[in-house]
């Protein structure tokens, strides 16, 4: 007869089955390489690659930020900090980083507060009788409004180039045709008073549609009874969007305001598809276009590279005064404290 191994049922001293397992210490040992396991897959791995595509290039680049390097010569001269000395003297980098801040301020908050508004309607801006619902239609709407996200930016911004085309552009056909004949070949984006404001409007319709499609998730995840509740109390539909769905959401409404602040310091595709030059009186130049010019046109990668620095510190600073705005509001994590 065979013997029985070690995973077999074993008999105790009254005669009963008793089940036989791992050792303790073999448990041990088999959790503790599970768990090493998932460290090195799921944190180390990222790690690494993060090290290496991220930090790695920015240290370089705070490196060549201090060096006279011209980008395609192996001499690396050291000038410590006379670069960053010559951009707080430079004209054009105080206007173009005038302009990226500007655009740090305008475009995420405009986008945050008509995608908030028109989450409102698709969610529970509709009949005020009967349950609480959105607009007749609202996924249609969404939809449709999703599409110039899928859009690839160079192509919206040539698109836009056109529809502000002062000679036989959409924009100026439309306005001439319902009697305002003063936009008659009027250059959108060639006068200095309207080119940064045709630009950010560029940008705004890129991305409402996205951010919209964010806030109606993150609204239809709030209890519907919060909202039946405000509407039996008299809230109207702007007093539960502030009180009830504002608060659901400022958690999604913070991060998103992280992502739009960050792509509008980077919205050099838009900026360079619309403007090329940096517009009339550098009026719609931004940092990224400044940098670009000064590497590949210039051949001064050391004070191109020093740009992006300054670029970096200010983003890094515009993220730490949003986390500590939002956290003195008390939110916290995906929703308020």
């Amino acid at each position: 007869m065979a013997q029985p191994g070690p995973a077999t049922a074993a008999a105790s001293a009254d005669g009963a089955p008793r089940a036989s397992g791992p050792a303790p210490a073999v448990r041990r040992r088999r959790v503790g390489l599970d768990r090493i396991s998932l460290v090195v897959v799921f944190l180390g791995i990222p790690f690494a690659f993060y090290l290496l595509m991220v930090l790695y290039p920015f240290t370089q680049a705070a490196y060549y930020s201090v060096t006279a390097w011209t980008g395609f010569s192996p001499e690396q001269p050291f000038v410590g900090l006379a670069n960053y000395a010559r951009l707080a003297g430079d004209a054009q980098f105080l206007t173009a980083l005038g302009n990226s801040v500007l655009l740090l301020v305008v475009v995420p908050a405009l986008t945050m507060v008509l995608s908030f508004a028109l989450a409102v309607l698709l969610t529970f801006g509709g009949p005020s009788a009967g349950g609480v619902r959105g607009l007749r239609g609202s996924a249609f709407y969404r939809v449709v409004s999703f599409f110039p996200y899928v859009v690839p930016a160079i192509v919206i911004g040539i698109i836009w180039s056109q529809i502000y085309n002062p000679a036989n552009g959409l924009l100026n056909g439309v306005l001439t045709g319902v009697g305002a004949d003063r936009f008659t070949d009027f250059a959108w984006l060639g006068n200095p008073s309207t080119a940064m404001g045709a630009s950010i409007a560029v940008i705004v319709w890129a991305f409402i549609g996205f951010y919209m499609v964010l806030f109606v998730a993150a609204i239809q995840s709030i209890d519907t009874e919060l909202f039946e509740a405000a509407r039996l109390d008299g809230a109207g539909r702007v007093r539960t969007a502030l009180s009830v769905a504002l608060p659901g959401i400022a958690g999604s409404v913070r991060t998103a305001y992280v992502y739009m602040g960050i792509l509008a310091l980077d919205a050099f595709v838009y900026m360079q598809a619309l403007n090329p030059t940096g517009g009339p009186q550098s009026s719609t130049l931004v940092v990224t276009q400044d940098i670009y010019t000064t590497a590949f046109s210039q051949g001064q990668f050391g004070i191109a590279c020093a740009m992006g620095v300054v670029l970096a510190l200010v983003t890094l600073a515009f993220v730490g005064i949003v986390f500590g705005v939002f956290r003195l509001l008390g939110v916290r994590g995906g929703a308020r404290a």
